[in-house]
């Protein structure tokens, strides 16, 4: 079965404690991300938002839609959000950031396989395919973000 691992870094202008804030705020997420559609909470978690989770529902630059859900594994207030994905996708998620004087570097890591039979059978040749609506999907998110925060973007990279 087909894995994928993407790592994605948003440099924004921006301190961290309003990036974080941002970020552990999925509900909010469709106001600024325009790929994605919607976000249902399933369960609240306890006082630091472990085994908090949402229902996310994504329309892909493809065309099709990934719905999965997100159960929040660990949490370090501040600094990172780490999940496990199940649904169309499956595996984890990680949010890292870090201040640099007053530039909040935001690391996400994806690493997922696809549950969807059609994915899964197309997998190998169409990998390129999703990594390239990954990296636009992101990009529309670090986009969103500075806007909704009303910072810059100082840059965006993927490995």
């Amino acid at each position: 079965m087909a894995e994928f691992r993407f790592v994605t870094t948003w440099e924004l202008e921006a301190p961290i404690d309003a990036v974080y804030r941002a970020i552990g705020d999925s509900p909010c997420w469709p106001a600024w991300w325009k790929s994605l559609r919607s976000v249902e909470e399933l369960a609240p978690g306890d006082a630091d938002g472990i085994g908090r989770r949402y229902r996310y529902t994504w329309k892909s630059r493809l065309g099709y839609r990934l719905c999965f859900e997100i159960r929040v594994t660990r949490v370090l207030p501040g600094r990172s959000i780490e999940g496990s994905a199940s649904g169309d996708v499956q595996g984890t998620g990680r949010w890292l950031l870090i201040d640099e004087g007053g530039v909040t570097r935001v690391r996400y890591e994806w690493r997922v396989r696809p549950a969807r039979r059609w994915m899964t059978l197309v997998a190998p040749v169409a990998g390129p395919l999703f990594a390239w609506n990954h990296h636009a999907v992101m990009e529309d998110g670090a986009t969103g973000l500075a806007r909704w925060l009303g910072v810059r973007l100082l840059r965006t990279t993927r490995e």
